[in-house]
């Protein structure tokens, strides 16, 4: 059995690097995106959480409708 090297194969130093670039590139955009989502979640579910947590206040009494409103909106955006 003859020894084949990357040369035999028509790989060289001028082919793998942009192959390695292209993938280095894909991995990161992948992991961003996953890590994003993930970021998305963890917030949207920290702020159901914050909701129903006025919500309980509210109907123990501890605080009122309008300050319990004034708080959940006081962290949004515009």
């Amino acid at each position: 059995m003859d020894l084949v090297t990357l040369g035999d194969l028509g790989i060289n130093s001028a082919n793998i690097i942009p192959v390695i670039a292209i993938g280095g590139g894909l991995f990161v955009g992948v992991v961003g995106i996953i890590a994003s989502t993930i970021g998305t979640t963890h917030k949207a579910k920290a702020r159901e959480e914050t909701r129903r947590e006025m919500a309980a206040y509210v109907a123990e009494g501890s605080i009122s409708p309008d300050d319990a409103e004034r708080l959940l909106k006081a962290g949004e955006r515009n």
